[in-house]
């Protein structure tokens, strides 16, 4: 823990607090505030815990807020994208918004991997996308949404489609980013269903895109949905202990072998567990074990679908791809929720 704290492993989010004697703070484990000596230094598992030992949350890494959310001094950006989705944004319009373009650029290259600019646009032709596919004319689709020519809207719009603009019919998946106690998971839903639900620093994430794109033929575009709010409602009901299911649309899009694997784990009630070989026979295909793990490992609809509630035979927690720390922590968090529930 003191080398995760010290090298802020973003991999740690939600695993420990880290409490410092000198100051009376505690902090995430990524907090960019100066390092203190290690003797100074204890550790708690939770943030409750911290509190409980008379420790203060860090002003600078804000540990009681989700891994993931937004910081103050961004939200106007934020809300005027949301309100002005078509506009062309330039550093002097961030400026007016009193945020420095440079530190905006550096949070979205960092919890993002694009630049400010970079998701401005994407918001932008996800609006044009969506105007098209209801059968908006192109050429005022173009100009409506902030494009000076039609080439250039058309240029624009092949490169994150893959077609002319004459010709998308590629589905629109609206992503976002959800933040939550074990860290920020990315989101994804189109025509009324969930599609995508990951954590953002899985390493299989951009693995899971490109099956996605071609199973849906679809793009993505960062924005808002309705559906995604109700979704990190009732994650932060779960994360809370108030809720252990969900009742949500899902679109899985895999093999028959994969969605006889999934729909059988969405049986599995929470705060109960079963093992590769309970779901192979489950399925009717009892020797089918390591296909099953293959297909719980390719699962896309984390959490929701849940894959965490399978164990190895001998009752060992293995093979979770949002790290195995947070396949124990999902587990406590359900039965504590179920325990609740009996109360």
């Amino acid at each position: 823990m003191l080398r995760a704290f010290t090298d802020r492993d973003a991999s740690f989010e939600g695993v420990f607090y880290t409490a410092v004697l000198t100051t009376g703070i505690f902090c995430r484990p990524t907090c960019s505030a100066r390092k203190p000596r290690p003797e100074n230094v204890e550790f708690y598992a939770t943030s409750r815990d911290a509190l409980l030992a008379g420790y203060r949350p860090c002003r600078r890494c804000r540990p009681l807020r989700p891994a993931g959310e937004s910081p103050e001094w961004l939200q106007p950006v934020i809300d005027a994208v949301d309100q002005r989705p078509t506009r062309r944004w330039r550093d002097a319009d961030l400026k007016a918004l009193g945020v420095d373009p440079t530190r905006v650029r550096r949070w979205f290259q960092q919890n993002h991997g694009m630049t400010f600019h970079a998701y401005s646009r994407a918001r932008r032709l996800g609006s044009a996308m969506g105007r098209i596919q209801e059968g908006r004319q192109v050429s005022r689709t173009a100009f409506e949404t902030g494009y000076e020519s039609l080439s250039g809207f058309g240029e624009a719009l092949k490169q994150l489609a893959g077609s002319a603009p004459t010709a998308v019919d590629a589905a629109i998946v609206t992503v976002t980013r959800i933040p939550t106690p074990l860290g920020p998971l990315v989101a994804g839903v189109t025509d009324g269903a969930i599609v995508l639900l990951e954590y953002a620093d899985r390493r299989m994430l951009p693995t899971q895109f490109k099956r996605l794109s071609r199973a849906l033929r679809c793009v993505f575009v960062p924005g808002e949905h309705p559906l995604l709010t109700e979704l990190a409602s009732q994650l932060e009901a779960y994360f809370a202990g108030r809720r252990a299911e969900f009742d949500l649309p899902l679109r899985t899009s895999g093999t028959d072998f994969q969605e006889r694997v999934w729909a059988a784990l969405r049986e599995i009630p929470a705060g109960t567990t079963q093992s590769y070989g309970d779901v192979a026979r489950t399925i009717g295909q009892p020797t089918a074990v390591r296909a099953v793990a293959r297909a719980n490992g390719d699962n896309r609809i984390a959490i929701l679908i849940p894959c965490h509630r399978v164990i190895g035979s001998d009752g060992k927690l293995t093979g979770y791809g949002g790290g195995l720390w947070r396949k124990k922590r999902l587990l406590e968090i359900e039965a504590a929720a179920v325990q609740t529930e009996l109360v």
